[in-house]
């Protein structure tokens, strides 16, 4: 029970009006308004005036005036735009009864979009050659987001991790330690994912130019990998999973966690992909080139584009010949060919499984469902789509596969001067290939650091460990939303000064209101007692307040819905606001026993609301700052 409870009733009645005047079938939308326009705006007379006969704003009059009847409920009045559109005010004092009383219950926001239905999805699947930087910290967040919402929205999810640990990237690295002397062991102090990716990733590539030999090494390292009973294949093994294990700890730190690593390495091996390309074949999917530019080629067919090279003619499979079996894994269009083993045990006490084509006597799991969403950036669309093609032609339209898109991270040119970067006054788009981009790490290093200093100015009477303790929750929580705070399909310019502000669109200030709830609440020495005389909340900040509560579940139904985090994270805000505008006008601890009594109940739903609603972007809330 939250707003739709408002919106239920108004839609009750709207129903018995329509009734009345002979009209059915009408699916007009009821809305939360906009300031200035009521509370909740409705459609409907634009919908019947082809019925009527009549113009909108007559007809909208004419309901606004029929309305009247119902009034004494959760609506206190109705009237007519002359847009067209009807108007509707809530009962404050009512509707904040069942807000705030409802907003106590555990279940308070859940919404059953789901039903229970599950979904698979895939994200981080960052190359085990070197540590995340800001930019996959984008994929982690935005996969893990939405994760946490369609939980919320009532869905099962599998979470997924795919290592690509037979790719170039990671010959890349075996070809540096084999052949150019790399040390195994990084300098002292230093992450194994940071070493690889800093020093030994980025100085072999820079070799390739002026030695064309070591080229083909590489390709001799892939062809082993590949194999896989080859020394070196083991060798690789042996590195990528010590960066893997390297970045599981950055993706811990974010607060992330996943069901399932499902290793490349063991897909190739796994004989997948020779059944899948049987089916390519026998729904002439795929074609064999005899002449052009793919002579002894095998290329899938697309539609209005160049056709995509999926075997090369040395018989070896591109990097699209992985995914694609891969993806039908996930849907379950084929037999799982694994078995599975434990890997780990995570920080928030959730066993981590892992892919493996060792038998053993360990449960089988199944991580397959009939929707799968992976999270992917935009530069790989063209790929996503042929896959989501041939995917849907082979569940015959019965299953989906999403692929979910973002675009880059830059830093802000003062954060790149500021980590080292010289970027010439502009923005930095990073490569990893060039060695320019910033490990995740040290953002969350500086972030740290930075708050720790602030939070201490605040704050010299906490203690040394509560003062870190808030510190890396508000590290955590500022990396997080700025990579959710902004439309999928927008570049974000990350700037570590302007995230960590208690003004504006950022975490902190978010936070920041929570903290101050909580200095209310201290000092209001006041056990709250829920069967208070609500309808005393009267103040317009009261008001806004109540009805910002209201619409948590609005917002998670939006966000499911739309696979949209950013809802969660415009919804936060907004709360806050309503907050700030409530603290800064409305004076709680100097109230009669029974103001006060209503606005601290008000105060402590604003609290469990914003802490629910940061919870599905996996930011935390601490007490002070």
């Amino acid at each position: 029970m939250s707003f739709r409870v408002l919106l239920d009733e108004i839609r009750k009645n709207l129903l018995i009006i329509l009734e009345q005047q002979k009209i059915s079938d009408l699916a007009f939308s009821l809305e939360p308004a906009k300031e200035g326009f009521g509370d909740v705006s409705c459609n409907v007379a634009f919908l019947a005036a082809k019925a009527l006969k009549k113009r909108p704003n007559e007809i909208a009059q004419e309901i606004a005036d029929k309305y009247q009847q119902f009034l004494g409920g959760l609506v206190s009045k109705a009237e007519a735009h002359p847009s067209g559109y009807v108007n509707f005010y809530a009962d404050t004092g009512r509707l904040g009864k069942i807000v705030i009383v409802q907003s106590q219950k555990d279940d308070y926001s859940s919404v059953n979009v789901g039903s229970g239905a599950t979904i698979t999805v895939e994200h981080t699947s960052v190359n085990p050659n070197k540590a995340l930087h800001i930019g996959h910290v984008r994929n982690v967040v935005v996969g893990d987001s939405i994760i946490r919402i369609l939980q919320k929205a009532g869905y099962q999810i599998n979470t997924l991790n795919y290592v690509d640990d037979s790719g170039l990237q990671v010959a890349d690295i075996l070809l540096g330690f084999r052949h150019l002397g790399f040390s195994q062991e990084p300098p002292a102090g230093q992450k194994f994912d940071h070493y690889c990716g800093d020093e030994v990733y980025v100085k072999t590539t820079e070799k390739y130019q002026a030695n064309p030999e070591l080229q083909e090494k590489r390709n001799q390292i892939l062809k082993e990998i590949e194999y896989g009973n080859s020394e070196t294949a083991n060798f690789a093994s042996k590195i990528t999973r010590r960066v893997l294990s390297e970045q599981l700890k950055t993706c811990w730190r974010l607060g992330v966690s996943y069901d399932c690593l499902n290793f490349e390495s063991e897909i190739v091996r796994s004989r997948l992909w020779p059944q899948i390309f049987e089916k390519l074949k026998q729904m002439n999917l795929v074609k064999f080139e005899s002449e052009g530019k793919n002579k002894g080629c095998w290329v899938i067919l697309a539609e209005g584009e160049e056709d995509k090279v999926l075997v090369r003619s040395n018989g070896t499979a591109t990097y699209i010949a992985k995914d694609i079996p891969y993806a039908a894994w996930k849907l379950g269009l084929v037999e799982d060919p694994f078995y599975y083993a434990t890997y780990c045990d995570q920080p928030n006490g959730k066993t981590l499984y892992q892919t493996t084509l060792v038998p053993n006597d360990l449960p089988k799991h199944n991580y397959s469902s009939d929707k799968v969403i992976t999270v992917i950036d935009s530069r790989q669309a063209r790929l996503q789509n042929i896959i989501t093609t041939l995917m849907a032609k082979f569940g015959q339209n019965k299953k989906e596969y999403v692929h979910l898109s973002y675009e880059s991270v830059t830093l802000s040119s003062d954060t790149a001067n500021s980590l080292g970067l010289d970027t010439g006054g502009k923005s930095a788009q990073m490569s990893g290939r060039k060695g320019l981009y910033v490990n995740a790490d040290k953002i969350l290093d500086m972030l740290e650091q930075k708050t720790l200093e602030e939070t201490k100015k605040r704050n010299p009477d906490l203690s040394d460990n509560t003062l870190h303790k808030i510190a890396k929750n508000v590290a955590v929580a500022t990396l997080r939303y700025e990579m959710i705070k902004q439309d999928l399909d927008k570049i974000i310019t990350f700037d570590t000064t302007k995230s960590l502000s208690l003004e504006g669109d950022t975490a902190p200030y978010i936070q920041y209101a929570y903290a101050r709830a909580s200095r209310i609440i201290e000092k209001s020495n006041t056990k709250p007692n829920f069967d208070a005389k609500f309808e005393l909340l009267q103040d317009q900040y009261e008001s806004a307040l109540v009805k910002a509560i209201g619409k948590l579940d609005l917002a998670v139904q939006d966000a499911a819905n739309n696979l949209s985090p950013k809802v969660i994270a415009k919804y936060c805000y907004s709360l806050a606001v309503s907050f700030n505008g409530f603290y800064e006008h409305v004076r709680v601890l100097d109230a009669e026993p029974d103001l006060l009594n209503a606005r601290v109940c008000l105060v402590y739903a604003f609290q469990r609301c914003l802490q629910r609603a940061l919870n599905l972007i996996g930011i935390d809330t601490p007490e002070r700052m």
